[in-house]
């Protein structure tokens, strides 16, 4: 018998909660990081560091959302998103040490954050049945 996506009685439900947590905690990280960044552009340099450590603290989500979506077998979009969102953790880290490329780092944080909002909200509504 196939087991259906999001049944209660599988472990559909269990990962997309888990996916959801996961979602709204990589865009509240962002946030948090895209902070540190204006801190550091207009109050105080100090805050670079900040930012390049904290980094660590939340670059591991994205791929946890992506193993949980892997293991809930859930929707195939969500998968991309998850997968999409390791690709530019990656290459943020390319943006950030490589000369010009730097210019569009904080445009990569805008469209990872509006990639998290929509992970997070067609996981809520998988998780609302």
């Amino acid at each position: 018998m196939k087991e259906k996506e999001n049944d209660p009685k599988t472990g559909g439900r269990r990962s997309a909660i888990v996916f959801l947590v996961l979602a709204w905690a990589t865009a509240a990280c962002i946030v948090a990081q895209i902070f540190l960044a204006g801190v550091a552009v207009f109050t105080d340099p100090s805050y670079w560091y900040h930012h390049r450590i904290f980094v660590h603290l939340f670059e591991w989500l994205p791929v946890f959302m992506l193993v949980a979506a892997l293991v809930g077998k859930l929707p195939k979009s969500l998968r991309w998103q998850s997968a999409a969102l390791v690709a530019l953790v990656f290459i943020q880290y390319v943006t950030a040490n490589v000369g010009n490329l730097g210019a569009v780092h904080p445009v990569i944080a805008a469209v990872m954050f509006w990639l998290s909002l929509t992970a997070a909200r067609e996981a809520a509504k998988r998780v609302r049945g």
